[in-house]
């Protein structure tokens, strides 16, 4: 699935960071791979579920080909069953700012993006016990159960049909008996100043993105992400972060006999276009001093 350069490359500075964010299968990391082989410098993620291995084909990571075509960081390099976070990810970002080559800065996760350009508070690290108790209340009361808990300035700002976002809320709170709202109210300066960088976002049509979510997930399955799934099934945990890739609780499902194939596959897609949605709307409220780069 490739795409037209969406924007005149000889209009973007080469020495001034760039970023790129957009929905899943908007097309922008094919648009990171054209800037970075026109006029160089290092391509970094900027999607939480990249960082991860094990799920190379269902999180989209660059081909053995696209990384060889231009310098990648970031991608793939942690272990599937560790923990990391928005503060891990800006602590491996630091030393590349610092690096030289300039960077393009690519991924679907806007939490990531903000933390770089307006700063991230310091937050001190979730005992694991409160993650246990809060994945266990999640489990058995469901979502709502940890927004009755939070104040409504944090209600206020975050996505409230995301679990991740709503359990981290949930846990900040209960460690350290401050909001996250209060902690985000002091946070410290940006590594990267919005203002010091060219920050695009992709603004997908909903008809067009379902379409390509749709062919990309066909794709997957053509390129093994059944096969994928295999090798990850003996040691699955749906707990982990890495375990949220998107089509991944499904397939596993069907190789644990629980679906059809057919039927993981429509739910995986479902599973993306819902994603997507999120990602759109998040976007479209955050970040409305990127440049928008209008799809169909």
């Amino acid at each position: 699935m490739t795409d037209k350069t969406l924007i005149n490359i000889n209009n973007i500075d080469p020495d001034r960071p760039v970023l790129i964010a957009g929905p899943t299968a908007s097309g922008k990391s094919a648009l990171a791979l054209q800037i970075a082989q026109a006029q160089g410098g290092v391509i970094v993620n900027a999607d939480a579920l990249q960082v991860f291995d094990g799920w190379r084909i269902l999180t989209a990571r660059p081909s053995d080909d696209e990384e060889a075509a231009a310098q990648h960081r970031l991608y793939g390099h942690i272990r599937y069953d560790a923990t990391y976070s928005v503060g891990h990810w800006l602590r491996d970002v630091a030393p590349l700012l610092q690096a030289g080559p300039r960077l393009i800065i690519v991924g679907g996760t806007g939490l990531y993006f903000t933390a770089l350009t307006e700063g991230l508070a310091d937050i001190p690290p979730t005992p694991d016990a409160v993650r246990a108790e809060a994945g266990a209340r999640m489990a058995q009361d469901g979502i709502a159960a940890l927004l009755a808990d939070l104040d409504a300035v944090t209600l206020s700002r975050i996505d409230l049909q995301n679990p991740v976002r709503v359990q981290r809320a949930w846990e900040v709170q209960r460690a350290t008996g401050r909001a996250i709202s209060d902690w985000q109210d002091k946070t410290p300066p940006p590594l990267l100043p919005l203002a010091q960088t060219q920050p695009f976002v992709m603004d997908a049509g909903k008809d067009w993105l379902w379409d390509r979510i749709s062919r990309r997930f066909d794709m997957m399955m053509d390129m093994g992400a059944l096969t994928e799934a295999q090798t990850m099934e003996p040691d699955w945990d749906p707990a982990r972060l890495s375990s949220k890739a998107i089509g991944a609780p499904e397939l596993i499902a069907h190789l644990r006999g629980q679906m059809p194939l057919d039927e993981a596959i429509e739910r995986a897609k479902i599973a993306s276009r819902q994603y997507a949605k999120r990602q759109r709307t998040w976007f479209r409220a955050r970040m409305r001093g990127w440049v928008p780069l209008t799809l169909p």
